[in-house]
C-alpha cells in the first residue's frame, strides 16, 4: 500500500481533499510514512500524560518544503486509524516557523474537516472555528515543538483563511506573506489568502 504516492490530492469532483491518517486522536505515538519500506512506522512518544488532541494525516501526492507530504490536522467526530483515508474540507491553515540547531523553517500546518463528520458540518474556514480552539492548537503545536527540542515562534503562528485553487503547469514560486505554492504531483495547487 503506497497510496501517499498513488493517489490524487483532492477529488476534483467534489473539491474534498484525500487525506491519510498518520497518528489518531488520544494517541501518544507519533506515526510516519516510511517510503523505503512502504509502511507506517514508530516515529516517537510523547511523554506519559500527553497525547495528539486532533487526528493528524497527509495528504498524498503532495511535497512541503520539508520534503515530506503536506500536513493535515483533521477535526472528526471520532479517531481514524492509521492508514485511513478521510476525505476532507480544508479550512485553512495555521503559519508558523519552527528553530532547531539555529535553522529556522516554515512548518505550515493544513487544518482540515472530515467530510463525512456530524460534529463540524458547519464548518466552512478557519474564521468559523472558536478563537479559544485555534489558540489550543497552536499551544500544542508549540508544546510538541518544545518536547522535540525545536523552538516555535508563537508570535508568526497565527490562523488565516484561504483556498485551494487547482492549476496546470504552473511554475512554483517562493512563498510570500499571502501566497503559498505547494506541489501536487505533476501539477500544482496555489493556497490563496482569502481574509
Amino acid at each position: 500500500m503506497n497510496l501517499l504516492r498513488r493517489l490524487k490530492p483532492f477529488d476534483r469532483k467534489s473539491g474534498n481533499l484525500n487525506v491519510i491518517v498518520e497518528t489518531p486522536k488520544g494517541c501518544r505515538n507519533k506515526y510516519a510514512f516510511d517510503f523505503d519500506f512502504k509502511n507506517y512506522r514508530l516515529k516517537s512518544v510523547l511523554p506519559n500524560g500527553a497525547v495528539f488532541p486532533f487526528d493528524f494525516g497527509s495528504i498524498p501526492g503532495t511535497t512541503a518544503d520539508d520534503g515530506d507530504p503536506l500536513d493535515v490536522l483533521l477535526l472528526m467526530d471520532e479517531p481514524a486509524f492509521t492508514g485511513c483515508l478521510v476525505r476532507a474540507r480544508l479550512l485553512g491553515v495555521i503559519e508558523a516557523a519552527q528553530t532547531s540547531d539555529g535553522k529556522t523553517e516554515r512548518n505550515d500546518r493544513l487544518i482540515a474537516v472530515a467530510a463525512e463528520s456530524h460534529t463540524h458540518s458547519s464548518l466552512k474556514s478557519l474564521g468559523m472555528l472558536d478563537s479559544e480552539l485555534i489558540k489550543e492548537i497552536e499551544h500544542f503545536f508549540v508544546s510538541y515543538n518544545q518536547i522535540r527540542g525545536k523552538s516555535s515562534n508563537r508570535s508568526r503562528a497565527r490562523a488565516r483563511m484561504l483556498r485551494l485553487v487547482w492549476s496546470r503547469n504552473i511554475k512554483r514560486e517562493r512563498r510570500s506573506a499571502d501566497t503559498a505554492w505547494y506541489t501536487f504531483g505533476p501539477s500544482h495547487a496555489k493556497v490563496c489568502k482569502l481574509g
